[in-house]
């Protein structure tokens, strides 16, 4: 074992799984789990150390998950493991107006009272959800992480895909999986193009304490320069997303604490009491991207990998776990078929069932975008009547409520919380 030569022969060894994902944040361990429960071996590969992901401080963030993602936690699962700290979505009151004046008489209010199937979704932090994947990871059979290394470069041909590490480590497998983001490298690797724009906006993202308790209702306050989204976290705090034009929003992030709170107040209100900042704050750019393809040789893209969108409907990571549930479905039953899970026939019902959805959504959020975030008095009178037509109509409530939770559409099995 001295010799030089044989050690580089060593460290250089394929070491292979059925599936290799790239990107081990939130979609990629999801994948994972599924796949690994119908008995597929998976390696998930990031480029940041186990130890920096598992215990990461609290920033702000935080997810909505709709009541079908939660279900899809609870089948690969997860949910058991985040339960504890997830506070429930009971309602949602969407308005419009400008700040410091208040909300438009006119607005929509939803209750989870008018489905039968429970809250509309929970509000979860990152750092359980990340902590949580990454434990249920390494309990789970058939899972193996690769943790601190990169992609340097890949090779999908017709019979098997494989990868370089940046210590020229090389994996293989039948199948790769893209979940590394809007700046996907396996997609730039793939060639795969892209379309989209950039909204000239940019979110702010805290979390706040407040004197008085938010019971379960988010907030969608709709200004000119752009939304700002109150979601209620367990306690007396809530996560805020908050649009505004770029340069305004990176003059705002880099005011000290106190006068970024004088900033946010009068876009807040006063109706929870006093507000605190508690945690990080941080900023990023908001711009709609969309993959030409979500598939390429023996190659799937999911979530941010495959599209990126406005964050107004808190959407991204419910998108995301829409293509896993998809995905893993696709896959675990073209092999029990007996099919080559990465040909392009399997590859190709995955797209099918997921493009038309992303892109669908991707067009709502951006269309919903550009009529809120604007002054225009007779598009403000438009839509301010569109508010009180659907809120005084229960049917179109429900659906909407429908909507919010994630129910509508072909769900996958996963978000039924059925089996594959």
């Amino acid at each position: 074992m001295d010799n030089p030569e044989w050690a580089r022969i060593l460290r250089g060894m394929e070491q292979t799984s059925d599936i290799l994902i790239v990107g081990g944040g939130l979609n990629g361990p999801a994948l994972a789990l599924a796949l690994a429960q119908t008995g597929h071996s998976v390696t998930v590969i990031d480029a940041l150390a186990e130890k920096v992901r598992k215990n990461a401080a609290f920033d702000g963030r935080a997810y909505a998950l709709a009541l079908a993602s939660q279900r899809l936690l609870d089948a690969i699962g997860v949910w058991d493991r985040v339960a504890e700290h997830a506070q429930p979505m009971l309602e949602i009151k969407v308005t419009d107006g400008h700040a410091g004046s208040g909300p438009s008489p006119f607005f929509m209010h939803f209750d989870h009272a008018e489905i039968e199937e429970g809250p509309m979704g929970y509000m979860v932090e990152d750092r359980h959800l990340r902590r949580a994947f990454l434990d249920a990871m390494a309990e789970a059979t058939g899972i193996t992480e690769v943790s601190g290394r990169t992609v340097v470069a890949q090779d999908c041909s017709a019979t098997g895909v494989t990868l370089t590490l940046d210590n020229g480590r090389t994996l293989t497998g039948q199948m790769l999986v893209g979940c590394d983001g809007r700046r996907s490298g396996t997609a730039t690797r793939a060639g795969t193009k892209r379309s989209g724009w950039d909204y000239g906006q940019t979110a702010l993202v805290c979390a706040i304490e407040h004197d008085l308790p938010h019971h379960g209702v988010a907030h969608q306050f709709f200004m000119p320069p752009g939304p700002l989204a109150i979601l209620p976290l367990t306690g007396n705090r809530s996560s805020i997303v908050w649009s505004e034009r770029t340069e305004t929003a990176q003059h705002i992030n880099a005011l000290p604490e106190d006068e970024y709170l004088q900033v946010l107040r009068p876009r807040f209100g006063d109706f929870l009491g006093d507000i605190r900042l508690q945690g990080d704050r941080f900023t990023y750019p908001l711009n709609l991207t969309i993959a030409n393809s979500f598939i390429g040789e023996r190659m799937a893209l999911v979530g941010d990998a495959a599209h990126g969108m406005h964050p107004i409907a808190g959407q991204g990571l419910n998108a995301g776990l829409r293509d896993v549930g998809a995905l893993a479905e696709v896959v675990t039953l073209a092999g029990r078929r007996g099919e080559d899970v990465g040909s392009v026939l399997v590859l190709e019902r995955y797209q099918e069932w997921r493009r038309f959805d992303t892109a669908a959504l991707a067009m709502a959020t951006d269309v919903f975008n550009k009529l809120f975030s604007n002054d225009n008095p007779l598009l403000r009178i438009g839509r301010d009547i569109g508010m009180g037509i659907v809120g005084s109509l229960p049917g179109l409530r429900r659906g909407f409520v429908r909507e919010a939770a994630g129910l509508t559409g072909d769900l996958p099995k996963l978000l039924q919380g059925r089996p594959i």
